[in-house]
């Protein structure tokens, strides 16, 4: 519990799913007292590969998080790849609260993968960088005219796919280098805003997109998802995979006073997997 988020409007994107990240940080800024904006793509509960948000769940969430915390909730619909949704919501966001004091910018996707550099389709290669770079700029720009009144701090989830490059997932791996990088660049810029900007990669958590890679991976090695999972444990020191709550325990840590010292970083979640000087 951090006493001084409470009241505060934290806006979360990629959060209409209950077993992602996003959905743990909603919860965890929640359980300080912060009001909660879910934004995310309406994708039905579904796509061709991994289970994907939809109005109706995130409408659940933001009556459950009302529930269980006594705070404000808005849901809205965010294509963070189309600039006028985006803007359109920041509208939106400004007219309900005012302000923001804490964008989370979560959202996420890889396509095309498994695909090596050079038989990776570039439209899926340009789909992927959208979602995950632009996005964070797009969403970022909208939003932190609402934040500059009182600063605040930006939490970007960029991934240690971003620091040590995957097999075959290039797209996503060079995409979450740019957020560490555009974390870097928005931490110095926005310094004199009282805003802090930092990044947080999470190694392997047990979401729906790490359960689904576990299976492309065993199909494609001829093993079980059981196999492909002891194999990922037996790389990390503390021999587990982590869960969205721990990633969301260090986000709520970094958009507190308690971190108030700290911006630029992109600080690791990933159990000793990657160790750095």
């Amino acid at each position: 519990m951090y006493a001084d988020l409470n009241d505060k409007i934290a806006l979360v994107t990629g959060a209409g799913k209950k077993t992602g990240i996003g959905y743990a940080i909603c919860e965890k800024l929640a359980s300080c007292g912060c009001h909660i904006i879910i934004a995310d793509l309406d994708g039905g509960g579904h796509d061709s590969d991994v289970k994907t948000g939809s109005a109706a769940e995130m409408q659940q969430i933001a009556e459950d998080l009302q529930t269980a915390y006594g705070i404000q909730t808005l849901q809205v619909n965010l294509d963070v790849t189309d600039s006028r949704v985006v803007q359109k919501m920041a509208e939106t966001v400004q007219k309900r609260f005012g302000r923001v004091d804490i964008l989370c910018n979560n959202a996420g996707a890889s396509f095309g993968v498994p695909n090596g550099i050079h038989t990776y389709d570039e439209t899926a290669w340009m789909k992927t960088v959208d979602v995950n770079l632009h996005g964070v700029f797009r969403v970022s720009q909208a939003i932190v005219p609402l934040m500059q009144a009182s600063g605040g701090s930006i939490i970007n989830t960029a991934s240690r796919a971003g620091k040590v490059p995957p097999l075959f997932n290039g797209a996503y791996a060079v995409s979450k280098a740019g957020v560490i990088m555009m974390t870097k660049v928005m931490a110095r810029e926005l310094a004199g805003l009282k805003i802090k900007v930092n990044a947080v990669c999470p190694g392997q958590i047990m979401t729906d997109l790490e359960k689904w890679r576990f299976g492309l991976e065993a199909s494609f090695l001829g093993t079980t998802i059981e196999e492909q999972e002891e194999k990922m444990c037996a790389t990390i020191p503390l021999g587990r995979i982590g869960t969205p709550g721990e990633v969301a325990d260090l986000v709520a840590y970094l958009a507190s006073e308690q971190s108030s010292y700290i911006t630029g970083q992109a600080l690791n979640v990933c159990g000793g997997q990657l160790m750095e000087l």
